[in-house]
């Protein structure tokens, strides 16, 4: 894990700590209203960093998934700006049947 992830993690854990209940509560409360805003951001981040590998000479959705860890469909839902599961994706056009 990134050092920088690592800190993030650390610091929700940190969060388990605050010994006064009301405070932890509080706390926890800012940090998951806070949360789903940051959510979209940081898929928008994500998405715009995989692009700029994909945009390096001799790129492919193979081999930045093998850089990332993820297979080449999973650069490709990044990519394309989808998550979560496949029921979610916009349905192919599927052709005419007479």
């Amino acid at each position: 894990m990134t050092e920088e992830a690592q800190r993030v993690f650390d610091a929700i854990d940190a969060l388990a700590e605050i010994a006064d209940p009301k405070a932890r509560a509080i706390a926890l409360g800012e940090v998951l209203k806070g949360l789903s805003g940051h959510n979209k951001r940081l898929k928008e981040m994500r998405q715009q960093a995989v692009n700029e590998l994909l945009a390096r000479d001799g790129a492919s959705l193979r081999t930045v998934g093998a850089d990332l860890g993820v297979s080449f469909s999973t650069v490709q839902d990044i990519v394309k700006g989808y998550s979560g599961s496949g029921s979610k994706r916009p349905k192919a056009a599927q052709p005419p049947t007479d």
